[in-house]
This record gives structure tokens, sequence and C-alpha cells, in this order.
């Protein structure tokens, strides 16, 4: 038996805790790790005390017919890289690697175009994580280095002309 690599040690953790999200349009999981120690994880759903879309039954921006990637003000959950960031300390993200893995929630098919949004990217840059661990496929990964998330700022308009 062939041993798994680290990587992907760390992200099928991360697609087991995906298993726990409430969404009914993209289910995610994340986890950061420290010192090749997990810290913390963290999955995407409602508020603590909210109901959930799960339980509702409908995805408020599905129902508005928002794209994906638009209007996360309107969404109920809270991103799963914000819910692992928000269960650890500070001095334990310092440094850290967050690992994501995402999934559809209505196939339950493997995301190979998983991405952090611009809202968890500011929070992963202010948490002092140093990189992020995306799955692709069962096996294939990429990593993005955080420095890059800071040097590439999405939240400046692009030059006109």
């Amino acid at each position: 038996m062939k041993r798994i690599d680290k990587e992907n040690y760390y992200l099928d953790i991360a697609e087991t805790v995906l298993e726990r999200s409430t969404c009914l349009r993209r289910c995610y999981g994340a986890i950061i790790v420290k010192n090749d120690e997990i810290v913390s994880t963290g999955y995407n759903g409602a508020p603590r005390g909210r109901k959930n879309c799960m339980d509702l039954g409908y995805c408020t921006r599905e129902a508005m017919n928002i794209p994906s990637g638009q209007r996360y003000e309107l969404c109920r959950s809270v991103h799963a890289e914000m819910n692992a960031i928000i269960s650890a300390a500070r001095r334990d993200t310092l440094g850290s690697t967050l690992y994501l893995a995402g999934r559809e929630a209505s196939t339950g098919e493997l995301l190979h175009d998983a991405t952090s949004c611009s809202m968890c990217r500011r929070t992963i840059i202010n948490a002092g994580i140093d990189r992020v661990v995306i799955r692709n496929t069962d096996k294939d990964y990429s990593v993005v280095h955080v420095e890059d998330w800071i040097r590439e700022d999405d939240s400046l308009p692009e030059k006109q002309g």
C-alpha cells in the first residue's frame, strides 16, 4: 500500500468536514494546519441558532437567480474558511496553511474550480495564513501563496483606458 502524501491527507479531512455543510448549492470544508497539527475546522452553514438552507428547503441566492460568485451578502451561510478562522486563535493561524475542498450539493461532484471568495480572502490575509491548498481532483491540488492575494489586490477597481 502506498502512503498518502500530507497535502492529500489534509484535503481528505477537509472533504470529510464538508459533509457537515448545510448549503444547497455548494458544500465546502476547510481545515487550518500549523506545525503538522490541525488547529481548527470549518464548513459552510448558517450562523449558530439560525435556520440553515437545508432546514428552510431553499437557497435565497438560488431563488433570486444570483450567479455563483456574486452577492454573497445575501447568503445565509458563514463560509468554511471563515468558520475555521473563527474557531482558531490568531497565534495558531499565523504562518499556517488552510486546506479547502468543495463539492456540488446536488450531485456530490468535486468542485474542480473551488477557490476562496473575496471576503474569505480578506479574512485569510488578516488571519496571517501563509498558504491555501485547494483540492482540484481526487489527488491533484493547487497551492495559493496568500502573499499573491495581497499583491494582486482584487478589491481595487480595474484601471480604465
